[in-house]
């Protein structure tokens, strides 16, 4: 009974930073014992009623007090001491006896820097409290003490000099980011593909009929139809809006979403339960009674009665339709991409749905055309399903490449989809076969034409798992792990050719020294159009040698997770007057590029003088060798003109 309790305390715990508010005060010091040493003490006053557990307490599931330190450099001298008046009691709702202080606690807890000594250090005191039945586990209490001889901070985000509204050469995009109707092509592609399951391609003659009957004139029922289809568009653009209002509280929050370990994990485990319902072996339903209400409503007036129409379809037909739209959002997260980006991929997706009842109600002829209902729908629903299995692969991927846990090396991720490629044919031809599967009696024309689609494609990516020259798939560049992340100590296609640094202050000292303009990268390690550009671009022969001779090339990973060392870490107040935590090498570089280039998304490139001075606007994802090669030349130009303006006379 006892662990039973501690799990619903675990989960009690997200919350318990916002119950603590109140209960226990504190005050933090710190205390220079020698070069590096230090003694922090934190003293508490607790509130009438409550307890605190103390260290010396071992029990199952309790956890003892305390310190912990962004940075994992600082060593801890020997447990926490405690100083007060401590007492035993039988805790009832531990079900053990418990030594607990009440009233007031001084505890202590000697640290070493084996770097640098931050002027200010950040600490989290973690500690247990209760009242009564009432039980507050692993409550947060954020401390900031100043340490003497520390160093303040000289990490530098916002750069004065940089104007990029005003560059020295026009040249560049006159916007970043993605191609917004790249998405919307996606989308629709996507509404176009669920069209052909099973829970929606059933209603299209039956909905249809429904309109250009139950209509006195044609003309209405057309209209009616048309309404429908419109709705059904702007349903699934409102499912968008939530996103607009998280950006617009911080613009770097989707990017921190896209690249967050757990989060592509979570979105890992979530396709391989979409393509295990779409392999028959369950359903992905909303509950019945909100389908049930929404459908009640359908019959309410002209224009409302459509719209819980059109609601009702979203949600009877989101059993299919859900994996499809997860699909679509999780790969507008992947791409680093906007709130917008995803607002018009969600609007292509419901163009592609609604299409059809449009054209189908000006064309009702057509309705007889359309092929019957059958074994063929459970077919395509399987197959997405294998499909959904390849994406899982791709967010587990983003996750081991944040994370650099090498798990997930480029011919594993390859070999996997080669599998998986190989069981979308086996199950066309009938080898592999679920239990809702009746037995393939003859390969139609569609099933043969799908057979040689992913045969083809499954025989291109064989050669990937390979240590050849054959091993560099360009059609599918970017997508999967770089070409260095391999399981092989030698891999063929892995030429360096251009060895970026990693850090801007390096980059500018050398670009001082060698009077060389500097080229920053923004990028990611789960940033597929990144990995397009290393791997299509920069080895352009042209592209290639003014990186390699003409430019200082650093580049910037604003998905690094690797924490900064505590005299680095800084609170930054930001242009829009937001505090922020620069805990990481990522948060100070994502901080980096919004502040000094106003924008989020990777990959963006900027061209900036050694004294700091923007040269060109900064360019986008550009798959054309050509352009990025002129826009380079122009950065180039651009430098001399500066060089000439700013010369002695």
């Amino acid at each position: 009974m006892r662990y039973i309790v501690f799990i619903l305390l675990f989960f009690v715990s997200l919350t318990a930073a916002a119950q603590n508010s109140g209960q226990v005060s504190w005050e933090f010091s710190s205390k220079k014992n020698a070069a590096k040493e230090y003694t922090l003490t934190a003293k508490g006053k607790l509130k009438e009623g409550w307890r605190l557990y103390s260290f010396n307490n071992k029990i199952d599931g309790l956890e003892p007090l305390a310190f912990a330190f962004t940075d994992s450099s600082i060593l801890l001298q020997g447990i926490i001491e405690e100083k007060g008046s401590p007492k035993k009691i039988k805790d009832e709702l531990l079900g053990t006896e418990a030594v607990v202080y009440e009233n007031e606690i001084v505890l202590t807890q000697k640290i070493k820097f084996t770097g640098d000594v931050p002027a200010k250090l950040k600490a989290v005191l973690k500690y247990n409290i209760a009242r009564g039945g009432e039980f507050i586990p692993v409550a947060d209490e954020k401390a900031e003490v100043s340490l003497e001889g520390g160093i303040e901070s000289d990490t530098r985000i916002k750069i004065e000099t940089i104007d990029i509204k005003n560059p020295v050469a026009p040249c560049g995009d006159d916007t970043t980011g993605q191609n917004l109707w790249q998405f919307f092509v996606l989308g629709l592609g996507g509404g176009l593909i669920a069209l052909l399951t099973p829970c929606v391609f059933p209603l299209i003659p039956l909905t249809v009929s429904f309109f250009t009957k139950k209509s006195q004139e044609r003309k209405k029922g057309i209209s009616n139809a048309l309404l429908y289809g419109l709705f059904i568009f702007l349903i699934y653009v409102l499912l968008s809006l939530p996103f607009h209002l998280v950006e617009g509280a911080s613009p770097e929050i989707l990017n921190n979403l896209s690249t967050n370990i757990w989060l592509n994990i979570f979105f890992f485990i979530v396709f391989i339960v979409f393509a295990i319902s779409f392999f028959g072996y369950f359903e992905i339903n909303l509950p019945s009674s909100f389908a049930n209400k929404v459908d009640a409503r359908a019959g309410i007036g002209n224009w409302g009665g459509i719209f819980f129409m059109a609601l009702t379809l979203a949600i009877v037909s989101f059993s299919c339709t859900g994996p499809i739209l997860g699909a679509l959002l999780a790969g507008a997260s992947a791409n680093n991409s906007n709130a917008m980006a995803l607002s018009f991929g969600m609007g292509g997706f419901g163009l592609g749905l609604a299409l059809p009842f449009a054209l189908f109600a000006l064309f009702p002829q057509w309705l007889h055309s359309l092929p019957k209902s059958g074994g063929w729908l459970t077919t395509v629903k399987v197959v997405l399903g294998f499909l959904e299995l390849a994406m899982a692969i791709k967010f587990l991927s983003n996750a081991d490449l944040v994370a650099q846990w090498g798990i997930i090396k480029r011919e594993i991720f390859i070999g996997s989809w080669v599998i998986i490629g190989m069981a979308i044919v086996l199950y066309l031809l009938g080898v592999i076969r679920f239990s809702h599967d009746a037995p393939v009696k003859k390969i139609g024309g569609g099933r043969g034409f799908f057979i040689a689609v992913f045969t083809m494609a499954t025989i291109y990516l064989a050669p990937g798992v390979t240590n050849s020259k054959y091993a560099n798939l360009s059609l599918i560049s970017g997508f999967p792990p770089p070409l260095c992340y391999s399981v092989y100590h030698h891999p063929v296609n892995c030429e360096k050719g251009i060895e970026p640094l990693r850090n801007y202050e390096e980059a500018w000292r050398i670009a001082k020294t060698q009077n060389k303009p500097i080229l920053i990268d923004f990028t990611g390690w789960a940033c597929v159009n990144c990995r397009r550009m290393e791997e299509k671009v920069w080895t352009d022969p042209g592209v290639m040698e003014k990186m390699k001779n003409d430019f200082v090339v650093v580049s910037l990973y604003v998905d690094e997770r690797q924490v900064l060392p505590a005299a680095k870490q800084v609170e930054y107040k930001t242009k829009t007057g937001d505090e922020k935590s620069i805990i990481t090498v990522g948060d100070k570089w994502a901080t980096f590029q919004f502040e000094n280039f106003n924008a989020v998304s990777q990959p963006q490139y900027a061209i900036i003088s050694p004294d700091e001075k923007a040269l060109t606007k900064t360019k986008g994802y550009t798959p054309n060798p050509t352009e990025f090669n002129k826009w380079l030349q122009c950065g180039l130009d651009a430098f001399k003109m500066s060089q000439i303006k700013n010369a002695p006379n």
